[in-house]
């Protein structure tokens, strides 16, 4: 099979392929993107609720079979696929960790501070410095300023500081001022949707758009079917052209993954790599919305109001538990048909009537990494011909704890901020998993080490948020962002 020779391929275009590329592009190397998914179409349908939240316009030909909460079948899980990952998804929250949540890394929130402001310009972050009561050290300023908070905004907020919390303002990777680039419209479709007029500071909006310019070669539909590997080397990669099933490869002087928490540890194991603890340890936060129906439409205009956090509550647990707690955001409520399809049998009609009256907070709780939360291959195959994901996972004592924690503070600000009757949903979807390709000091202790390089395989390594040997209580995207310049910079300096 002829194997066209790149000094680097990268597989995966998230946070952290993509700024790996572009930085690998930017010192003159040739280097290849492989991504699984298409472009996003930015068209009126990706503004579409039903469309893209319960249709899944962008899921994957391959679905995950999932066991969690202690039950005993597998069901289905599909995934979008998309260039930029679930960059195009994500709601832009840009926060980073705390130096507490570090006390399980190889390295200190000190080694990766400098490589967070790095990745809070390349995000074009807006935001406050100072609002954060328990905000990390080294933030001298934002790219942009915070933007005034709307109405629903303002309601969480002025209850939040009524109760005597410090609540402040996100920190968002979205243009609300670059007039160069499409503008914000201040809509609500940012949280689980392309942004249409691609506002959203999205990895294919921005980086893969100016990698691509400099030289970066984006192979899309691009299934991966294996690494090739001999003598402690990665050699190249072979995939599979997800429209015709025709078969390439590509042979390459340093390989990247960058797949995501479970598509990087999969495509490890079925290229052969034996490392005992790859596909251990998956985080995927414990998350909970407390929702509170209010006496009025809480709304009307619909306009943007993803603006307003609490961290106040993030130590209160670690002494106890070793972890952070977590943080509260303010998000929007679905559409009323999406409502429905969520709410519990028999209470659907009401719940859909109520849809425009509710205010919601989400409630992000890190969780513990534990090695009984796995995945693995199973026996059955997909349509190319490769093993499916089966992933188990459930939530210790502690995980539901911290849960609950936040849920009730959220409670409080939502009833304090107006609203009648109570209602909670908790949510059990991988867009925040990390974990399964943990680094660590020593190849004992994980599968990566502090290079986020594979013990093993001198020129194999992992840029997604796999490498995460715990999750904190924060969005893990700036992280992950910050973590992949980082690493960059290291591919670099041993070359």
């Amino acid at each position: 099979m002829n194997s066209p020779h790149y000094d680097a391929v990268v597989v995966g275009s998230g946070f952290g392929g993509a700024l790996v590329a572009r930085a690998l592009v930017d010192a003159g190397l040739k280097t290849a993107l492989l991504e699984r998914g298409q472009w996003a179409r930015r068209d009126d349908v990706d503004w579409d609720q039903r469309e893209i939240l319960l249709k899944q316009r962008y899921r994957g030909a391959s679905p995950l079979l999932v066991k969690q909460y202690g039950r005993r079948d597998f069901e289905r899980v599909y995934l979008n696929e998309v260039v930029g990952g679930n960059s195009v998804f994500y709601g832009g929250a840009a926060l980073r960790l705390r130096p507490g949540d570090f006390v399980r890394w190889p390295f200190s929130y000190a080694d990766l501070a400098g490589y967070y402001a790095q990745a809070e310009q390349v995000l074009g972050v807006h935001g406050e410095v100072g609002g954060d009561p328990h905000e990390p050290p080294g933030i001298g300023a934002y790219p942009h300023g915070a933007v005034e908070l709307s109405a629903p905004a303002r309601r969480i907020y002025e209850a939040g500081t009524a109760l005597g919390f410090k609540p402040f303002k996100i920190p968002l990777a979205i243009n609300f001022s670059d007039g160069a680039r499409p503008l914000c419209l201040r809509c609500i479709t940012c949280d689980g949707f392309p942004c249409k007029v691609e506002a959203k500071n999205d990895m294919a909006a921005t980086v893969l758009v100016e990698a691509q310019a400099a030289g970066l070669e984006i192979i899309v539909g691009a299934v991966v079917r294996r690494l090739v590997q001999r003598g402690g080397r990665v050699e190249g990669v072979e995939y599979a052209d997800g429209a015709s099933r025709q078969d390439h490869a590509l042979s390459a002087d340093l390989v990247v993954l960058a797949a995501g928490a479970l598509g990087s540890p999969a495509l490890l194991q079925r290229s052969g790599f034996d490392h005992p603890l790859i596909g251990r340890f998956l985080m995927r936060h414990c998350n909970g919305v407390a929702s509170y129906v209010f006496p009025y439409r809480t709304n009307p205009a619909q306009v943007f109001h993803k603006q307003v956090c609490f961290s106040d509550f993030y130590e209160d647990l670690r002494a106890e538990l070793g972890t952070a707690v977590g943080v509260i955001q303010d998000i929007y409520t679905p559409s009323s048909p999406i409502i429905r399809h969520y709410t519990p049998w028999g209470l659907q009609t009401m719940a859909g009537l109520m849809a425009g009256c509710m205010q919601n907070l989400l409630c992000i709780a890190e969780d513990d990494p534990r090695e009984e939360n796995r995945l693995v291959l199973g026996d059955e195959l997909d349509a190319f011909g490769m093993e499916l994901v089966q992933v188990e996972h459930d939530y210790s004592e502690d995980d539901r704890r911290r849960r609950d924690y936040l849920l009730g503070k959220a409670g409080a600000v939502l009833r304090k901020a107006g609203g009648l009757l109570r209602y909670r949903h908790l949510i059990d979807s991988f867009s925040h998993a990390v974990g399964t390709l943990r680094c660590a000091a020593a190849p004992e202790e994980g599968v990566l080490d502090k290079d986020c390089r594979y013990w093993g395989a001198d020129n194999l390594y992992v840029a997604d948020g796999s490498f995460m040997p715990s999750s904190g209580g924060v969005n893990p995207s700036l992280t992950i962002a910050a973590n992949a310049l980082r690493v960059a910079e290291r591919i670099l300096e041993k070359r």
